[in-house]
Order: structure tokens, then C-alpha cells, then sequence
């Protein structure tokens, strides 16, 4: 016995995402946040935290030193510098803390799901004994009933039983896990509603999905990624440069008659160097994982994400991802004698006890355009029913001294010879245009009192889900290239593959395939990413640079891969895809608006600060700043605030919009490089047009 899950098309699965954000505690980025990760911001001031990020220890280590010239030498200058250059590091530990606060609502979430079981184990002589879950072993096979918790992951190796997963997924439907098949898998703290299983215990206490996940979104398992690393380095770079600058600055002001203070320098060095991405660097991050989390994917690490933004090759399956999977009757085709309504009569003869989707399609096509009942009539229960079978590869009635039969066009034309009957040649031409343009055809055949004739052809098609064809087109002009996977005949698939829009497909695909596609791939310098739920896309998942296993598919399919979709939805493969490129584009936007930033401050302060030296610089001073201390302050103001500015577009993520790398680049030029060198001018004229009203500041 098999079933299978109606897909939920892409309008329905990004509401249900919604639905599931809501359920784990990440809303929309609110007040209330900051104050709530405060005490966390306040502890994350340790000098042992702050080492981790070099642009904020510099900041951190300024503060300190600001500090204490300020109890040495106190003015209202020094202290109000100094608590807004410590400002400045808790706004940036604001911005982490907030981050990793929302991972911590959803986790708590999930550790309300888990509860503590006690399993029934099987012995070696086939009894049962009670063992607390936490003692259970990878091999061990327990015994779940109705009304009871799983005990811990793993897979389904004896009965077939429906299972309340929404303490994980937050899906309300119950699923059919089932041995012997793709859809084994069970997770820990799951509740089975009926029926009666044997699960094979996969993973170790504490190292189930429902632990993983917590450790990811609490932030403990997150590892710097290799993008991220490179920038934390170029970030450092640029602290060295602008703190050359600075120190550069004093010997001339020497020179001048006009040192410049520790206090001062220090200021000014906070201000020139890119504060603003070194603070947010790490919230990106984490708010990159947790908008994989809010829609149910776990990833094993922050590389995989990162990874999902650099994918240039998709590998997706047709059934289910490109196409419905439940191929649909669209057309009746008489051939020979038979009039629409002598097909339509016999084709719903043969379809009503025939209760598979395409069974049901044809009696639902057949009432629609023709009139006749969905049920079966009082003469018509009478009928028995032949099934479908692989060797005969045909279903039907006989009712009375009447045969009725529909299959694959070679099985039905030998049950036409048998029976001394001829299948006519247009019946071969209707067949092969049929499978040319991607449908599949069903021959309906009949005998009657010993004549046996074809009756005609129902095509069935197999649906392209809507919008698909402009998704992929988006994808297209990312530079995304788009493969369908499909076991289909090459004349089938390629008729699909032209209707959905992809760019390229696999026909007739066996593991091998797959694998040797994705090295193919991979040899030409591209990222991979593709879906897959079975032991026997083990491999390829673990091939791929991006690997998505579906949560209901087997132990070894998910072990392989570097992400786990809960709700076994395929098509998230390309939300994956999108949530990764939101976030190369998030973190490129901001390094963009703080490379800028900094040096529109540069340009900002520095005439002000040396007008008393060199009076040519007062006509760069076109904001006409009061006076060296107010342009200091104003600017270190400045600099924190806008920290805080940007903690929701940080969290938030900057607005994914499909296109081509030259207009990416465009476009963070025009808004956020842009944005970064007029901000400053315009915040800081504000700023001092306070604080220069501020005793011993004006």
C-alpha cells in the first residue's frame, strides 16, 4: 500500500510558511526586541566575546580608553564620547542579541515538542521491555501504537500507521509513514494516531533533528562561513588602513602647533572604520538561518546557505516538483468506428471501480463534457473488476458477455489479437503524437460477444504546475541554469521540459545518472543543488553542493544531504535558492552602505576638525559644523544610531529581486552606495545642530 501526499502549490506553501513563522515565535522585527535582548547585548560586552569580531574589539578597546581619559581628564566632551562609543558596541551586540533572540523564541518552541518517552524495545527473542527514550541505541527497534509518542528518530520497517507531525513541522495534517518505501522516516516526539509500527532507531540521544535543530537556531552549532571569514578579513584590512590614517593625522597636526587628544583620535578612528557591517555582520548570518528555519528547512551548517546563494545548476524532480504527479485525463480520441460517445461510455465503464487518479480524472473528464454519472448505476455494480497489474499493464469490467479493457497501447493491442481483433493504424499515429507532446496515451479497447475492437484513446497529461514557467525564467536571468530529473522516456520529457521552461532535462534517469550529471556540472565550475528522498539519491545528495532531503524520505537520503525539508515540499528548492541569495545580497548591500558611509564621515569631519589649521579646509566644511568637538561628537553619534537604523533591514534582509549580476551591482551603487555617502552628511548636520548647544561643545 502506498500514499502519497498532495503537493501544496507554491501560493498555499508560502502561506503555510507564514503560518509556521508565526508558530515559532519569529515575527516582524518590533521594539520590543531591543529591549528584550538588552541583557544579553549588556552580556556580550565581555572582552573575550568581542575577539570574535575585530572591527568591534578595536571599537571596544577605544571605548575603554575613552574611558578612562575621561576619569583622568573629565570634560563634557570626553564623557559624552565615551558613552557613545560604548554605545556603539552595545548597539552592535544589540543587533547579534536580537538575532539570536528570535532563534531562541523558535527553539524554545521546539523544546516544548520534546518529551520524554519511555519505549517499548524489542528483545533479540522478539518480547518487549520499557526503556526510558534517552537510553535507546542506533539499531534498536521499538514498538509505537496508537496514541503514543515516537521515541526517537528513525525508520519504519514494519506497518503502515498515520502520524501527527505538527509538533515539528507545524503542519495540522496527519501523514502516512510506511516500511519498505521512500516515506520510512519517523522523527522523535512525532505522535502516531493509528495503527501499529516497528521503528529502527537511526540517531544517538541528543543527536536527534529536533536537538539539531534547537543547536542551530540558538545559534551554538553557527560556524563563520567561508564568504563570511573573507569579509571579516578585508573588514580587519580596512581597521588597519584607517588606523594608519589616523595616527598619520597627529604628526602633522604637530607639526602645526594643534596635537590632536587620545580622545579625539580614538573618535574619529571609530568613526572611519566599518563599524556599521562589523557590527551587523553576525545578525546577517543568523538571520539568514533563521528565515531557512521559519520555513521548516534545518540546515546542518551556515556554509550550506551561503552555498544556496552561489548555486548556479538546479537538479529538480518533474513528479511532484515541475509537474502535479497525478497525471490528469485531458482528451478522448474515437479511432475506427466509435463515436465520442461510444469511447466516453466505454472508457467510464472501465474507470469506475478504478480508483487511482488518473482512474478518477477520466470519470470526472467524462461527466464534465459528456453527461454521464460519476457513480455507477444498479446494473453496472454488477460488474467485476479487473485490476491493474504490472504484467498486464491494463484494467477493466467484464459485465456479462461484455469486456472492457485500458492500458499501455502494446498491452492492449496483444489483448486485442488474442481475442481475434486488429488495433487500427490510426490508433498508432494518435499514440505516438501523444507521447511526442509529453502526455501519456491509454488505449481503451473492447469485446463484445467475441468481436474485439479498439475503441479509441484517452490522453492523459501530466500537469506543470502554474507559474513554474516564470519562476524558472526568473532563475534564467540570475544565471541559474534548471535541469528536470525525470524516469519518463526522452519524446515525454522533452515534451515537458519545453512546457515548464527549463533549460535543460534527464530522461529515463538512474542514480548513476544523476551522479555523473552533477559531476559534469561540477567540473565546469558551478554550484549544484538538488532534492531527493530515497536511499538511492544518496549519493547525488552527497555529491551535490546543495543537498535537500525530503523529511519524509529514508535515514541514509537525509544523512546524505546538508539541509532537511520538514515539510518534504520539493519545489522549496528554489525558495532555498532564493533565501541563500537574499543573503549575499543583504550582507553585499550593507558592506556597500558602510564602505561608503565611512568615507562620506571622512569627508564630512575631517574639515571641520582642521579649519583652525589649514583655513583652506573651510570651504570643504559645506555643512558648516559649529565646531571640531561637535563634528567628533556628532559623527560617533551618528555612527551609533545608525546601527540601530539598519538592525531590521539586517534581520529582515534586503528585497530579493531575480536579475543579473551587472544590475545587482547597479543597484547596490545607486541605493546603498549611494545611501552610504549622503546619509552621513545629512545625519550629522542634524546631530550637530543639537549638540552644539551642549556646554563646552559649541
Amino acid at each position: 500500500m502506498t500514499v502519497t501526499e498532495t503537493p501544496r502549490s507554491p501560493l498555499e506553501d508560502r502561506q503555510h510558511h507564514a503560518e509556521n513563522a508565526g508558530r515559532v515565535g519569529a515575527g516582524a522585527f518590533n521594539a520590543r526586541q531591543l529591549w528584550l535582548s538588552l541583557p544579553e547585548a549588556l552580556r556580550k560586552l565581555n572582552p573575550k566575546h568581542q575577539l570574535k569580531n575585530p572591527v568591534m574589539f578595536v571599537v571596544w578597546a577605544g571605548s575603554a580608553l575613552t574611558t578612562v581619559f575621561a576619569i583622568v581628564e573629565p570634560s563634557v566632551f570626553a564623557i559624552l564620547v565615551a558613552v557613545w562609543l560604548w554605545l556603539t558596541v552595545l548597539f552592535a551586540n544589540l543587533a547579534e542579541a536580537v538575532a539570536e533572540g528570535r532563534g531562541k523564541a523558535q527553539a524554545e518552541s521546539l523544546r516544548r515538542s520534546k518529551k520524554e518517552t519511555v519505549a517499548r524495545r524489542l528483545t533479540e527473542d522478539g518480547s518487549e521491555e520499557s526503556v526510558p527514550g534517552v537510553d535507546l541505541r542506533v539499531g534498536d527497534l521499538v514498538v509505537v501504537e496508537a496514541g503514543q509518542i515516537i521515541p526517537g528518530d528513525g525508520d519504519v520497517v514494519e506497518g503502515i500507521a498515520t502520524v501527527d507531525e505538527s509538533a515539528i513541522t507545524g503542519e495540522s495534517a496527519p501523514v502516512i509513514r510506511e516500511s519498505g518505501g521512500d516515506r520510512s522516516a519517523v522523527t522523535g516526539g512525532t505522535t502516531v494516531l493509528s495503527d501499529r509500527i516497528v521503528v529502527k532507531i537511526t540517531t544517538k540521544p541528543g543527536e536527534s533533528f529536533v536537538d539539531r535543530m534547537i543547536a542551530l537556531v540558538e545559534g551554538a552549532s553557527r560556524q563563520k562561513t567561508p564568504n563570511e571569514i573573507a569579509l571579516t578579513i578585508l573588514l580587519s584590512t580596512l581597521t588597519i588602513i584607517f588606523l594608519l590614517a589616523v595616527v598619520a593625522l597627529q604628526p602633522m597636526a604637530g607639526y602645526s602647533g594643534k596635537e590632536q587628544s587620545v580622545i579625539v583620535l580614538t573618535a574619529l578612528l571609530v568613526c572611519l572604520i566599518p563599524t556599521t557591517i562589523g557590527a551587523l555582520l553576525s545578525a546577517i548570518g543568523i538571520a539568514g538561518m533563521d528565515r531557512l528555519v521559519q520555513r521548516n528547512v534545518l540546515a546542518t551548517s551556515g556554509r550550506a546557505v551561503e552555498a544556496a546563494g552561489d548555486v548556479s545548476t538546479l537538479l529538480l524532480d518533474k513528479t511532484g516538483t515541475i509537474t502535479f504527479g497525478n497525471r490528469k485525463a485531458t482528451e478522448l480520441i474515437p479511432v475506427g468506428g466509435s463515436t465520442m460517445d461510444d469511447l466516453a461510455r466505454a472508457a467510464r465503464l472501465s474507470s469506475l471501480a478504478d480508483g487511482t487518479p488518473e482512474g478518477r480524472s477520466i470519470i470526472e473528464l467524462i461527466a464534465a463534457n459528456h453527461g454521464l454519472p460519476e457513480t455507477a448505476g444498479d446494473n453496472e455494480k454488477l460488474a467485476e473488476f479487473v485490476p491493474f497489474t504490472a504484467q498486464t499493464r491494463m484494467s477493466g469490467v467484464d459485465l456479462g458477455d461484455r469486456e472492457v479493457r485500458k492500458g499501455a497501447t502494446s498491452a492492449v493491442r496483444q489483448w486485442v489479437r488474442e481475442r481475434g481483433g486488429a488495433m487500427p493504424d490510426e490508433t498508432e499515429r494518435i499514440v505516438d503524437e501523444i507521447s511526442q507532446q509529453g502526455g501519456t496515451p491509454l488505449v481503451v479497447a473492447e469485446n463484445t460477444a467475441g468481436n474485439a475492437f479498439v475503441r479509441g484513446v484517452i490522453r492523459l497529461s501530466d500537469v506543470v504546475k502554474p507559474g513554474m514557467k516564470e519562476r524558472f525564467e526568473e532563475l534564467r536571468s540570475m544565471g541559474i541554469k534548471t535541469v528536470m530529473i525525470t524516469g519518463d522516456n526522452p519524446l515525454t520529457a522533452k515534451a515537458i521540459a519545453e512546457d515548464a521552461g527549463v533549460d535543460d532535462y534527464l530522461a529515463e534517469a538512474k542514480p548513476e545518472d544523476k551522479m555523473a550529471l552533477i559531476k559534469k556540472e561540477q567540473e565546469g565550475g558551478r554550484l549544484v543543488a538538488m532534492t531527493g528522498d530515497g536511499t538511492n539519491d544518496a549519493p547525488a545528495l552527497a555529491q551535490s553542493d546543495v543537498g535537500v532531503a525530503m523529511n519524509t524520505g529514508t535515514s541514509a537520503a537525509k544523512e546524505a544531504g546538508n539541509m532537511v525539508d520538514l515539510d518534504s515540499n520539493p519545489t522549496k528548492l528554489i525558495e532555498i535558492v532564493e533565501i541563500g541569495k537574499q543573503l549575499l545580497i543583504t550582507r553585499g548591500a550593507l558592506t556597500t552602505f558602510s564602505v561608503a558611509n565611512d568615507l562620506a564621515k571622512y569627508f564630512a569631519i575631517l574639515p571641520a576638525m582642521f579649519t583652525s589649521i589649514f583655513a583652506q579646509l573651510g570651504a570643504l566644511n559645506i555643512m558648516h559644523l559649529a565646531t571640531p568637538q561637535s563634528a567628533i561628537l556628532s559623527a560617533v553619534i551618528f555612527n551609533a544610531l545608525i546601527i540601530v537604523g539598519l538592525i531590521p533591514l539586517a534581520l529582515r534582509g534586503v528585497r530579493y529581486r531575480p536579475s543579473s549580476a551587472s544590475a545587482l551591482l547597479r543597484r547596490n551603487l545607486l541605493i546603498y552606495g549611494l545611501g552610504g555617502i549622503v546619509s552621513p552628511f545629512l545625519g550629522i548636520w542634524v546631530i550637530d545642530l543639537i549638540v552644539r548647544h551642549i556646554p563646552g561643545i559649541g
